[in-house]
This record gives structure tokens, C-alpha cells and sequence, in this order.
């Protein structure tokens, strides 16, 4: 796990992204080892990242194949404020739904209505929790 250090610009940085952002990106990698990324919505949850998926996803797949993951936010227009994280992912159905996480539905209650789902519809269809241990952290 690693520590984010909030007093540092980078930290600072780090944590308005984790804070902030709706999409964090995934990257797996598949059964060829060609990385594989994809946007996902996230929740920093617990000092992890929670992200759901649908059952039966290629990224689903490759986690469980590969769980080495690499973590990264948009960057600025101009290419700066990089942030990339590394991690182990773990698919783990003991967590809490994401209907059961009011800071989750608050941050992606427009995205879900824009889907022309329901908080619950939505829970019921992206029911597979994965969560990312962060295990190192770099950027510029």
C-alpha cells in the first residue's frame, strides 16, 4: 500500500485526482500480454481504488489471469501532472454493492441517469467489485 503524502504539490495533486476526477483508466493486460486499457469510474475506498464492472468483462479476465494492474488519470492538456499508479487487483464480491455506497452513488448519480439506468439497476448490472491495492505511485 502506499502512502500519499497531501503536504507535497505532487501528494496535493494526487488526492484532488482520487478526490475529483469520474474516470480513473485500467490497464490490464490480456493472454497475449498486450496491454489492454479501459475507462472506468472509480471510489478511493478504504485507501484502495473500488471500481465495478460487469460480470464476464475481458478486463475481469485479465485480472484474474494478471492481476498486476496500472492505474492512470487524464493528464493536463499540455502533458503535465502525470499521475500512474501501480497495483495488485483482486476480484472481491465481500464488498459492499455499489447501491450500499452512498459516496459512490452521489458521485456517479448523473452518469447513471445518463445511462438510462437506476441506482439500483445499475448495482444489479455492474455487480462485480474489483479493488486496487496501490502499491506504487509516480508522475511529473
Amino acid at each position: 500500500m502506499i502512502a500519499i503524502d497531501t503536504s507535497t504539490e505532487f501528494g496535493a495533486r494526487v488526492q484532488q485526482h482520487l478526490d475529483n476526477d469520474l474516470i480513473i483508466w485500467l490497464v490490464t493486460v490480456d493472454g497475449k500480454g498486450t496491454p489492454q486499457p479501459s475507462p472506468v469510474w472509480f471510489q478511493w475506498h478504504e485507501e484502495k481504488v473500488l471500481i465495478f464492472s460487469q460480470p464476464n468483462t475481458a478486463k475481469l479476465r485479465n485480472i484474474e489471469r494478471q492481476p498486476r494492474v496500472a492505474l492512470h488519470f487524464d493528464s493536463a492538456d499540455n502533458g503535465d501532472k502525470v499521475v500512474i499508479m501501480t497495483g495488485r487487483a483482486t476480484i472481491d464480491t465481500s464488498l459492499p454493492r455499489a447501491i450500499d455506497l452512498p459516496p459512490y452513488l452521489k458521485k456517479y448519480g448523473e452518469g447513471i441517469v445518463s445511462l438510462g439506468m437506476t441506482n439500483q439497476s445499475f448495482s444489479d448490472e455492474y455487480n462485480i467489485p474489483v479493488l486496487v491495492d496501490p502499491l506504487t505511485l509516480r508522475g511529473f
